[in-house]
């Protein structure tokens, strides 16, 4: 939430607060609109970003391909994400290229959904709970839930 739509709620912020308030903004952390970022499926295994940049580029300015990889065997899993500068060239480029034949294969061309990469938290893991100082009463548990 921007200041100045927060100064907009009454009683909401005091004005001297007001002032020194410095609000984290989610646009702040991407230089790019949210839907600007496709992914491309049923890719070759050995299509590259080259060639990626230079068939997506017909729609716009890109910002950046990324073809996914396995992190042990280094090949291709066969999709990539592309990022566009304009949300328009993606949606552009999603109406252009969806089921169509891509060198050999059909490909599937959807805008690429929020990960948690895109925001600053990850997600919480459940485990055994921490240990709580409680007086002991005789009886030994030996499990934790």
């Amino acid at each position: 939430m921007e200041l100045s739509m927060l100064a907009s709620f009454p009683g909401s912020v005091k004005p001297s607060v007001r002032a020194n308030l410095s609000l984290p903004k989610l646009s702040s952390r991407h230089e790019y609109p949210l839907a600007s970022k496709i992914i491309v499926k049923n890719l070759s295994y050995s299509t590259g970003e080259t060639t990626l940049q230079k068939d997506f580029s017909n729609f716009g300015q890109i910002a950046e391909v990324k073809v996914v990889k396995d992190v042990n065997t280094k090949r291709s899993k066969g999709y990539a994400f592309i990022q566009y500068k304009c949300q328009d060239d993606a949606m552009l480029a999603l109406e252009t290229m969806d089921q169509k034949d891509f060198y050999g294969r059909k490909i599937s061309v959807e805008i690429a959904r929020l990960g948690w990469s895109d925001f600053d938290a990850r997600p919480r893991t459940s485990g055994p709970p921490k240990k709580w100082n409680l007086p002991e009463e005789g009886e030994v548990v030996d499990c934790w839930y």
